[in-house]
């Protein structure tokens, strides 16, 4: 049966074994919503932009404004939310601030996101 374009049972038959395993296995609600909160903070593109400089060196405000070709101001709001994300590392050195990845889970999402893009 098809309803608005979408494939759907012909009769409902609940396969009851199934869904006792997915609801065994599924993630407790707040941590669903965190994941989801993560996903959003890579659904910017400026934000990726910033990753993508990060990848290659640790670099200040200044450098990454340059880079992108934006104000230092607009830099510092996303990477305050990168920040809060526990995507990216500061580091003060006298006047500047220094950022750098978190950890290489932050390399891994993108590369798998490339990859699955790329199919």
């Amino acid at each position: 049966m098809e309803k608005s374009g979408i494939d759907c049972c012909d009769q409902v038959f609940v396969h009851e074994e199934l869904v006792e395993k997915v609801n065994k296995e599924m993630p407790m609600e707040e941590e669903l919503y965190d994941l989801a909160e993560l996903f959003k903070v890579f659904g910017d593109s400026t934000r990726i932009r910033i990753l993508f400089v990060l990848f290659e060196a640790e670099v200040c405000v200044c450098d990454l404004a340059e880079v992108l070709h934006m104000t230092q101001s607009a830099v510092s709001h996303q990477l305050r939310i990168l920040k809060q994300a526990k995507l990216v590392n500061a580091r003060r050195e006298g006047k500047s601030v220094f950022y750098s990845l978190a950890d290489d889970h932050v390399r891994t999402i993108i590369a798998q996101g490339r990859e699955h893009i790329e199919e």
